[in-house]
């Protein structure tokens, strides 16, 4: 079996200016090249205050997110469905210091988390394209991403993008 085709891809949506301020998680688990299971949250963040510029991108406001679980109790639900595997995220930095900072505002054991990256990886991949955006990769290995930043969107996309240039 080989273990590139078992990952999970994840993205997450933040309120504001603040890392930690996660207020919807998207999961896709890839489990011998298929897709084994997905799971979507919104997530009260912390700071709870969002800044237009991040509604407009992604939809989700206070309204949205005033009476929905924080961090951790979504995260307890996620944990089972990732244990074993490895994180991919378009831009993976973004993604591990958000849930870095969540882990660190709620005072949260980290546990050390590999994460794949698929931008950097498209980068080294696929040359002279006009940008290595989400959607612009996912175009590119032949999926068509709906509903951009809804975080189970985009993890969707991830998976697809991994499966195509990690495997």
């Amino acid at each position: 079996m080989n273990d590139k085709l078992n990952f999970a891809a994840i993205d997450f949506e933040i309120a504001n200016f603040h890392r930690e301020s996660i207020c919807s998680v998207g999961l896709v688990i890839i489990r011998n090249g298929k897709i084994a299971d997905k799971f979507y949250s919104l997530i009260r963040p912390e700071p709870e205050w969002y800044l237009p510029f991040f509604t407009n991108i992604h939809g989700i406001s206070e309204a949205d997110t005033c009476n929905v679980e924080i961090f951790p109790a979504v995260w307890n639900k996620i944990m089972p469905l990732i244990a074993d595997l490895p994180l991919a995220a378009h831009n993976s930095s973004f993604d591990e210091s958000c849930l870095k900072a969540a882990h660190r505002t709620y005072q949260m054991d980290y546990p050390d988390y590999q994460f794949l990256c698929t931008y950097r990886a498209a980068r080294k991949m696929f040359k002279n394209m006009p940008n290595y955006q989400l959607q612009t990769v996912a175009a590119h290995c032949g999926y068509h991403l709906k509903n951009h930043h809804h975080a189970l969107a985009d993890a969707e996309a991830c998976a697809a993008i991994a499966l195509k240039i990690l495997t």
